[in-house]
């Protein structure tokens, strides 16, 4: 736990350090606020011009680089500006609009082709979200293609660049955090890390087909190959997590195809519904009831807020002072084969996604294909269900213990920085650790920068300290066990609060 406070220079001497020359550049580079992920691509905008596609506001024609930072040479006068005041007001279900470096988006009817569903731009709408829209998307100038013709003005003149309630000094500290660890070269991934990993899934899954071959159906050797699998689908989750967040490959298209494979043909679930969640909650990690892993009801009462709500209204669906006990009994065991498998299923089907439903089957035919001949179809079902059940706490755990523990809180609409790390916790590194989790034990980096390959967590670590100490924000950071028995015990806390309102005369 970061306690101490640092200094503005001494963090800017450290991100210097670390940079070396590279920062130097950069630094004069970035005079005028420019990106460096947000340079000039020709082609792209050559491309785009010839498809006739709207110039920005349908009144001006805008060179790619300018709209990428913002600073077009459009005429002012073409531009409407727009109050924050205004701006706020188009925060309902079916008005959506943006701000992004200034300039205001009315992304209302273009909500349901965002590949990261509709209520991501829901839960943001009426926001300045320039530091959500640079963390999620790698590619910032083939995204800003699809913006452009959904460009309605700007912030007048003299509004600030953020709400009034966010902390303009902490955004432009981060801003600059970020520049530097582009600089960093961080945002590179290391393919050899990867297919690293890509070859444990494949060697396990191999070896427990082959024991199964030579050795037979035995008790024996069901329970061996049960573990090889249970051990294979937990990296799977890990590695489709990455390719999830395109951060494997440099083209979108390679990762995106990677993480269907992953999640869909390894792992049996849809990627779409993944994606579509996954995103809520990293732009609203532990708001309530914005992100789904937070709205945990009616099973549990999670945080400070949720079991004072439920005791007030003396809502008692089970005996919530003891889910800290059913956690054990219900929840770890049943997580991934009843709570998500189900969910996964449910979306598709009611969602009507033929071509992710087809995915998953898959899943299926391949255990059918490898499995069944030796077990039959009864008996093959029995054992993706019992991979399912193993795997289960294991993936229970890492998932929990970086946030369950930490805030919990309705919309404040806080700045990216500390919505992120007051929102998660980090455990210990060592090299069982980083296997363990899938390197999701640097969590408050992870969120802090979502594309970043997990393999150059640790390297950004310092830095991300440094500027925590400086603004006096926790950095939290916990051995494996601890962080473990967090779960248990803020389950207790919020079952204490939970018992204290509903029996409250």
């Amino acid at each position: 736990m970061i306690q101490s406070e640092v200094t503005s220079r001494s963090f800017r001497s450290q991100t210097r350090n670390l940079g070396g020359s590279v920062m130097m550049k950069i630094e004069g580079k970035h005079a005028g606020k420019e990106s460096l992920v947000e340079k000039s691509k020709p082609s792209l905008e050559e491309k785009h011009q010839a498809n006739d596609r709207p110039a920005a506001n349908g009144k001006a024609e805008v060179s790619l680089k300018q709209v990428a930072d913002g600073k077009g040479d459009a005429p002012r006068e073409s531009l409407n500006s727009y109050s924050w005041q205004e701006i706020q007001k188009h925060n309902q279900e079916a008005d959506h609009w943006l701000v992004i470096n200034r300039k205001v988006y009315d992304v209302t009817g273009w909500a349901d082709q965002h590949p990261g569903g509709r209520r991501v731009l829901n839960h943001c709408a009426g926001e300045d979200v320039t530091d959500a829209f640079r963390a999620i998307h790698p590619k910032l100038d083939l995204v800003r293609l699809y913006l452009k013709p959904l460009l309605i003005g700007e912030l007048a003149p003299e509004e600030p660049s953020q709400e009034r309630n966010k902390n303009s000094l902490l955004v432009e500290d981060f801003q600059e955090l970020r520049r530097t660890v582009e600089a960093m070269n961080m945002f590179n991934a290391n393919l050899g890390f990867f297919f690293l990993h890509f070859i444990q899934i494949l060697i396990l899954e191999i070896m427990a087909w082959l024991m199964v071959w030579h050795f037979g159906t035995g008790w024996p050797v069901t329970i061996c190959i049960s573990f090889l699998l249970t051990i294979s689908q937990v990296q799977s989750i890990f590695l489709q997590h990455d390719a999830g967040h395109l951060s494997i490959f440099k083209k979108s298209k390679w990762n995106q195809l990677m993480h269907r494979f992953l999640m869909s043909h390894i792992k049996g679930m849809s990627a779409k519904w993944w994606n579509q969640r996954h995103f809520q909650h990293h732009v609203k990690p532990n708001i309530y009831p914005k992100d789904p892993t937070a709205d945990v009801g009616p099973l549990f009462v999670v945080g400070d807020l949720q079991p004072i709500k439920y005791g007030k209204k003396k809502i008692k669906y089970v005996d919530y002072a003891k889910q800290h006990v059913y956690f054990h009994i219900v929840f770890l065991p049943l997580f991934m084969p009843a709570y998500l498998n189900l969910l996964s299923m449910k979306f598709m089907y009611c969602e009507r996604w033929w071509g992710e439903i087809a995915w998953v089957s898959s899943f299926y035919i391949r255990y059918f294909i490898t499995f069944g001949p030796f077990y039959g179809i009864f008996r093959t079902m029995l054992l993706i269900y019992l991979v399912k059940f193993l795997e289960s706490p294991w993936i229970a755990y890492v998932t929990q213990m970086s946030h369950i523990s930490m805030k919990f809180s309705r919309e404040e609409n806080t700045d990216w920085f500390s919505a992120q790390v007051l929102a998660t916790s980090n455990v210990e590194q060592s090299f069982f650790n980083d296997w363990f989790t899938g390197h999701l034990n640097f969590q408050i980096e992870h969120h802090l920068f979502p594309t970043m390959p997990r393999h150059n967590y640790y390297k950004v670590a310092p830095l991300v300290k440094s500027l925590c100490a400086k603004h006096r924000l926790q950095y939290v950071n916990k051995p494996m066990m601890k962080a473990f028995g967090d779960i248990v015990r803020s389950l207790k806390k919020s079952a204490a609060l939970w018992v204290d309102a509903y029996y409250e005369t």
